[in-house]
């Protein structure tokens, strides 16, 4: 199967692919996310974790305690320092694509805010989509949403 989404970093020395359709795809508020994105929020695409094929250079990686007291081994480019990928320890099934890091990025419609509670004042929280305070407890939701919207 060929690459249905291909991206990379910055400085193109790191390529990849990813070869299933997403999962969901949701924006989070947390202190890590507006600290790692250097912006109000980070968004994540959950895609099968063995679906992510890095094709060219390879990324290094840094683990964290996220603020819901999960690890997170977080993949970026030890060239130009673009964060491309999270992948949860919780769940060894899924890889966290930042999805700013895609060649095509005029599709990307999030489903969901996580972390609402950390958000930044001047950000809005549409009520259109599902909000959540901190950490869901599971994605189900922004799965069966993700799935009403791409069909």
């Amino acid at each position: 199967m060929g690459a249905l989404y291909t991206g990379g970093c910055q400085c193109g020395h790191i390529r990849y692919e990813i070869r299933a359709e997403p999962l969901t795809l949701y924006v989070c508020h947390c202190s890590e996310c507006q600290k790692q994105s250097s912006s109000a929020f980070g968004m994540s695409m959950p895609v099968p974790r063995e679906a992510v094929v890095v094709v060219q250079g390879q990324p290094k990686e840094w683990t964290r305690q996220s603020e819901s007291g999960r690890e997170v081994v977080c993949l970026f480019c030890g060239d130009c320092g673009t964060r491309l990928f999270h992948n949860p320890t919780r769940n060894l099934k899924i890889t966290n694509v930042k999805p700013g890091t895609l060649d095509e990025t005029s599709w990307l419609q999030p489903v969901g805010n996580l972390w609402t509670r950390s958000a930044q004042q001047w950000v809005q929280i549409s009520d259109h989509l599902l909000n959540y305070e901190g950490q869901p407890d599971n994605f189900s939701q922004l799965f069966e949403q993700w799935k009403t919207i791409v069909g």
